[in-house]
């Protein structure tokens, strides 16, 4: 069975390895495909992976030997997942790989918002604390977590998780989410819709997908309704942000501060107006990255492609 992964290498840059799928079929692997060349790469392939290359409907209908479609992420928009269905294409994708890794990494954005540990430790290195004429000193507000508040738009898994880690912090906690489940379990939480989470909080951390609903959800408005003194948290999907309204709200002090993984369009254009933001820390799509994290998603992409094989598709979109 040919395989064809068409852009393997953020999974892959060399510290895992492609065994597991090459006991299951002749595997090629490419670092990165160019959208003019996928047809040409994948045209013989039965399955084809894929983490951000598109198979829209154009492409899909030149690969009429593709029987599977495995996405090498959680997220799968970039798949016409209609269009494949009706060719008789089943697609997976990884769910779960990543949530402690996304969890970590939110909170690292948050704590360096709050305590400017880099900045901090940069002004020791630059001799200020040498030349103190204090024992100690600061130049950014320093914020304590316990008893503020942490709104999490997006409450499946990982906006679970976070909240488990924010009362740990001795936060309280708000949810949003389309279909509320049972968290009486949790001590200082409540629900809430969009408007009231982003008016009481004082963290706003997002973890929702990006659908019609959520493209654009963090606006000019939106932002508006939110705490001065708030800080703004995005390991999500960059779409959900309006990148020059979350620019000017920062530069505007309409809010505090904030710390995104993602960006509207990745990679980002040179002049994106948050590179050059008041207080806003942004790391290159990082959060799902670690070792461990892709070990997880490696295995999980291997066990996705056996089980299509042995006839019993398991993490299926497109059912």
């Amino acid at each position: 069975m040919k395989i064809v992964v068409l852009d393997g290498y953020t999974l892959n840059p060399g510290d895992l390895s492609w065994d597991g799928l090459e006991k299951l079929g002749d595997v090629t692997v490419y670092d990165r495909t160019p959208a003019d060349n996928v047809v040409e790469r994948a045209q013989d392939a039965e399955i084809v992976f894929t983490n951000k290359t598109p198979l829209g409907e154009d492409i899909l209908a030149q690969l009429p030997k593709l029987k599977f479609i495995g996405v090498l992420a959680t997220g799968y928009n970039i798949i016409n997942t209609d269009v494949a269905k009706k060719n008789g294409v089943i697609v997976s994708n990884v769910p779960g790989y990543g949530t402690a890794s996304v969890v970590q990494l939110t909170f690292a954005l948050l704590l360096e918002l709050t305590q400017h540990v880099k900045h901090h430790s940069d002004a020791v290195r630059e001799g200020k604390w040498a030349k103190s004429i204090d024992w100690c000193f600061w130049d950014y507000p320093l914020v304590e977590l316990e008893g503020k508040t942490m709104g999490i738009i997006g409450f499946g898994s990982i906006g679970e998780k976070v909240a488990d880690i924010a009362t740990a912090f001795g936060m309280n906690v708000i949810g949003s989410k389309r279909n509320r489940t049972d968290q009486s379990h949790r001590k200082n939480f409540k629900w809430a819709k969009i408007p009231e989470l982003l008016a009481e909080s004082d963290v706003v951390s997002i973890h929702t997908p990006l659908v019609p609903e959520t493209q654009g959800l963090i606006n000019k408005e939106n932002l508006a309704l939110m705490k001065p003194s708030a800080f703004l948290l995005n390991t999500s999907r960059g779409p959900i942000i309006v990148d020059q309204d979350l620019a000017d709200a920062l530069n505007n002090g309409v809010i505090a501060g904030a710390g995104i993984d993602v960006l509207s369009k990745e990679p980002p254009n040179a002049d994106n107006p948050l590179f050059t933001a008041k207080n806003c820390l942004i790391t290159p799509h990082i959060a799902w990255a670690t070792l461990e994290a892709r070990t997880r998603l490696m295995a999980i992409t291997v066990d996705n492609l056996a089980a299509f094989m042995d006839g019993k598709p398991v993490n299926v979109v497109n059912k």
